[in-house]
């Protein structure tokens, strides 16, 4: 079978999975089927993403069509609003189809929204955990083993030889376990197990060891220093802070939740010691308040303030 016809395939199995799934008879046992179907290989784990996406995508009935429904009688409000969801559900499986052509690899295959974090099992073997809001394309095609990072944080638990590109330049493994991140402007490479080896578009490589972190541009490192490879973090789905300034907690913080934090300043040089559960932003809030002098206030579910607690002095 072509790629090409492979892909069409892969695009028709998960539009049927995605029907089936809308279609309110899902049954426990076709969850695990799909669960099965998904783990099959990183492309049918890609594409079931990008399946979920367009759902949410065309899921909303436009605003005119639903006061339009509102006006009509019972009848021919349900036949409007079914022709409109029809349409919602038909559009992302035709798109999908499309999209799937080996001419539009415009859309990253694995993709995090805030909050989220992921983890799959590569062509290689190799384990790919993505972190909050990242965004990665897989290129295991005619021998290659390369991933592209488009944006965020990734952590793989290598297998064999493989590379990471960004637009800072090249990140090359041979089975290590190490952390890519992008930030600012910067890649920020972390290893673990192994050793690694950062190649700038411009200057010098340099290789890693384990327990060592670097971070370079396009024109060049940076800088590289040590850190404890065996503090959990991200992977494990917490936050560890040991005397941190606040502002960098929260600035981290921001990274995994959706819409606006913001904190006076003069909260910035507070510190903080502990293990937060990024799952619970909102209980991470809290025992900030319960440990330091600020409060907590919510405008919205989105827009959350701190500020300092006049009636409590810093301990």
């Amino acid at each position: 079978m072509s790629g090409a016809s492979s892909a069409r395939q892969l695009a028709r199995e998960a539009a049927q999975w995605l029907a089936l799934q809308d279609s309110g008879a899902f049954s426990a046992e076709q969850a695990a089927e799909l669960g099965r179907w998904r783990q099959r290989s990183a492309a049918h784990e890609a594409l079931w993403q990008k399946a979920e996406m367009l759902r949410q995508r065309f899921a909303e009935v436009p605003v005119p069509l639903a006061a339009a429904c509102l006006d009509r009688p019972m009848l021919d409000r349900r036949r409007l609003l079914g022709q409109a969801l029809a349409l919602g559900s038909l559009a992302p499986l035709a798109w999908l189809g499309y999209r799937q052509l080996p001419v539009a690899n415009w859309r990253a295959d694995l993709r995090t929204a805030t909050g989220e974090r992921r983890g799959l099992t590569l062509p290689d073997g190799s384990y790919l955990q993505l972190n909050t809001a990242t965004a990665v394309n897989l290129d295991f095609e005619q021998g290659r083993h390369a991933l592209q990072l488009l944006e965020g944080e990734i952590a793989v638990q290598g297998r064999g030889p493989l590379q990471v590109h960004t637009d800072q330049g090249l990140v090359r493994s041979w089975g290590a376990n190490f952390c890519v991140r992008l930030d600012a402007g910067l890649c920020v490479v972390s290893v673990s197990r192994g050793e690694v080896e950062l190649v700038p578009q411009a200057g010098r490589s340099r290789r890693l060891a384990a327990g060592q972190r670097g971070q370079f541009s396009a024109g060049g490192i940076h800088a590289t220093e040590a850190f404890d490879a065996l503090l959990p973090g991200w992977q494990q789905g917490l936050l560890m802070a040991d005397n941190q300034p606040l502002g960098e907690l929260l600035r981290e913080l921001r990274r995994y939740r959706a819409g606006l934090l913001r904190w006076d300043p003069a909260l910035e040089r507070l510190r903080v010691t502990g293990t937060f559960q990024l799952d619970d932003t909102d209980r991470i809030f809290a025992l900030l308040a319960a440990s330091l002098p600020l409060q907590v206030s919510y405008r919205t579910r989105y827009w959350v303030s701190l500020a300092p607690d006049s009636g409590r002095v810093a301990s």
